[in-house]
This record gives structure tokens, C-alpha cells and sequence, in this order.
């Protein structure tokens, strides 16, 4: 059920945010084990002229760059989950934006279950009536 924000630059392609909010979808679900059902993907685009690293524009290194944001329940994940995550999600937008920057970035917010949710309820309250559900008497 994570949010995950990615920020990419180039000019908006639809059939790239596509290949991307898979790509980060089944890494997502193979190394921090969430359900692709409930994962939501927002691809953005920053035009590389107005992507800095080193001091120095994106365009003029002739480099990508991405910024992934993800926002998970805290103490869900062990800290091998997490560093397999970084490696492979590198690794894949690397190989799928090519020449991407090493001033890239991948950013595991863990937030409390009890301020975290959707659909209106909370991570916390899901958890709490699965508990319930599991434990009581069919």
C-alpha cells in the first residue's frame, strides 16, 4: 500500500511512465513485499536544464537523474528488505532512463501506521481488524 513518487527528467512519455510505474511496482512488491493492488505510482518529469547536481545542470552532463519517494509503515521492513530495495531500484531506473547521475536518490519515509492509510482508514486500523478477523471464532 505504499504511495511512491517519481521524479525523472526528461519531457512527459506516457509509454516510459508506464514501463516505470511497473518496474517499481514488482521491485517494490519483491523487495519490501507490498501488494501491487494497493500501490499507487506518480511519474514526474523536471526538464534537465533545471536539474542540478555537482552545480551543474543535468543537460549540460548529458546524464538522467530520478528522486524516488516511497512511504511505508514503519517497522515493517528489515534493514536487509530496504538495502536490497535501494540496490535493485538503482539499478533498474538506471538501466531503464540510462547515464543516470550518481546524484540520484531513493528516500524509504517509514511513518506510523496510525498516521498513514487510505481508501479513509488507517494502516493501524487495517491491521487491528485483521488481528480481530484472524482470531475470532468461525
Amino acid at each position: 500500500m505504499p504511495i511512491i513518487h517519481v521524479a525523472i527528467t526528461g519531457k512527459p512519455d506516457p509509454a516510459l511512465s508506464a514501463r516505470i510505474a511497473e518496474q517499481v511496482t514488482e521491485l517494490s512488491k519483491t523487495h519490501l513485499h507490498t501488494n501491487p493492488a494497493v500501490t499507487a505510482v506518480i511519474v514526474s518529469y523536471v526538464d534537465p536544464q533545471h536539474w542540478f547536481a555537482g552545480g551543474k545542470s543535468l543537460a549540460s552532463q548529458q546524464a538522467n537523474s530520478f528522486w524516488l519517494d516511497i512511504k511505508i509503515v514503519d517497522g515493517t521492513k528489515t534493514r536487509q528488505d530496504l538495502t536490497n530495495y535501494l540496490a535493485h531500484m538503482h539499478a533498474a531506473l538506471n538501466q531503464t532512463l540510462g547515464n543516470v547521475h550518481d546524484e540520484s536518490y531513493i528516500l524509504v519515509h517509514e511513518v506510523s501506521g496510525a498516521a498513514y492509510g487510505f481508501g479513509g482508514k488507517t494502516q493501524e486500523y487495517r491491521f487491528i481488524m485483521r488481528e480481530r478477523e484472524a482470531s475470532s471464532p468461525h
